[in-house]
């Protein structure tokens, strides 16, 4: 029978370790901080932004807000050297969507690795690549591996699916994968006859980033299902890449959107700042 897979639940879980995890820095003396840089007047962006802030409060991590009036990238790369200088900052992130003409690339380049806690940085993928321990995984990317391990999904020769390129998901998540020696095809939306791609899948991932693309057509029975997609629509909700009610019965288990991937996403990175803070500790 298929179920959907409480993220809520984990993420409260996580949540709950890191706190204890940031009371034990506090007893000596230190009290992990995360820095944001925010260069973007988009609501939904200042709105995410306000809800990590209210994550980090609840679990003894102090978040600063540096917000960038009119940026550019000398000014944006600039802060976020500075912030990654800083000492008693652990962990620098830099929100999306960034100014004209910057990629993502460019802007995380400037955040050092020990302190990349969303792996923003290339230097940090090409670690994740080449196996580097201590090495943060973007958080929605380690996310997917967090459920796996958390459902007991067993990855050891198993055919995982990744339907998504990005370097925030698809290509973090399938290196993750490789690393737990699954067998892992990349694909995405221009791959010929990607629904006979994903049929021949034991694990399906998800982040392609179209709303319900994935069909009954692209699962086979007993397949677990990982949305990543989180598309808004009309009414100001929001749906994954999965068509959730189509794939449901054939699926052995899928995670919701919302309530799947997101929370696990957003406790990882509460994991990642506590991670680096207590790397500082002699």
């Amino acid at each position: 029978m298929s179920r959907l897979i409480d993220g809520k639940a984990l993420a409260a879980d996580i949540r709950a370790d890191v706190a204890k995890r940031a009371d034990a820095l506090a007893a000596q003396g230190i009290t992990p901080r995360l820095a944001i840089v925010l260069p973007t007047e988009d609501e939904s962006a200042a709105w995410y932004v306000r809800s990590l802030q209210r994550a980090t409060d609840k679990v003894g991590i102090h978040c600063l807000i540096e917000k960038l009036e009119k940026p550019n990238g000398s000014s944006l790369a600039e802060l976020l050297a500075r912030l990654s200088a800083a000492p008693n900052v652990h962990g620098v992130m830099c929100q999306t969507p960034l100014p004209d003409g910057l990629t993502l690339a460019e802007v995380g380049a400037h955040i050092a690795v020990a302190k990349d806690v969303d792996g923003a940085n290339p230097e940090s993928l090409g670690r994740l690549a080449a196996g580097v321990p201590d090495t943060f995984a973007p958080a929605t990317a380690a996310a997917v591996l967090e459920i796996l391990h958390a459902e007991k999904v067993p990855l050891l020769g198993k055919r995982v699916v990744v339907v998504g390129r990005s370097t925030v998901v698809g290509k973090p998540a399938a290196l993750l994968l490789l690393a737990e020696h699954a067998t892992v095809t990349i694909c995405h939306s221009r791959t010929a006859d990607l629904p006979a791609v994903t049929r021949v899948a034991d694990v399906l991932i998800a982040a392609v980033g179209r709303a319900k693309m994935l069909g009954a057509g692209y699962v086979s029975p007993g397949t677990v299902v990982i949305d990543v997609g989180t598309n808004p629509t009309e009414d100001g909700g929001l749906v994954g890449d999965v068509d959730t009610d189509a794939v449901f019965e054939q699926a052995a288990a899928i995670t919701p959107v919302p309530g799947g991937v997101g929370p696990v996403t957003t406790a990882l990175l509460l994991r990642h700042v506590v991670e680096a803070a207590e790397s500082t500790v002699d």
